[in-house]
């Protein structure tokens, strides 16, 4: 096994913070990784409430957002990588998204 894989699997999010345009993590070795929130576009269109709302899922090793039916792993953000959503089903959902949920 290489340093990398031992590294992402004992990576274990604490906490998240969710910015107008940025996803931080804290995690519990004691490093915080960011990411655009462009790459997580229902977080990017969610409410501030929305967003605050949030909870720890396998040990850490990802983030669900109830509300938005958001989980994003650790592993990815620090891989760099962006939701793999499609377009289609993110349309799908910000159609059905209630008039008064402007962020």
């Amino acid at each position: 096994m290489n340093t990398l894989t031992t590294e992402l699997r004992e990576a274990t999010a604490e906490s998240a913070t969710v910015t107008k345009d940025t996803l931080k993590i804290d995690l519990a070795d004691g490093r915080t990784i960011e990411a655009p929130l462009a790459w997580y576009p229902r977080l990017l269109h969610a409410t501030p409430k929305e967003r605050s709302r949030w909870r720890l899922i396998g040990r850490g090793e990802g983030i669900h957002w109830p509300d938005l039916d958001e989980d994003i792993s650790v592993e990815n953000v620090l891989l760099g990588h962006p939701s793999g959503e499609s377009q289609r089903s993110f349309k799908k959902w910000l159609a059905g998204r209630p008039k008064g949920a402007k962020r």
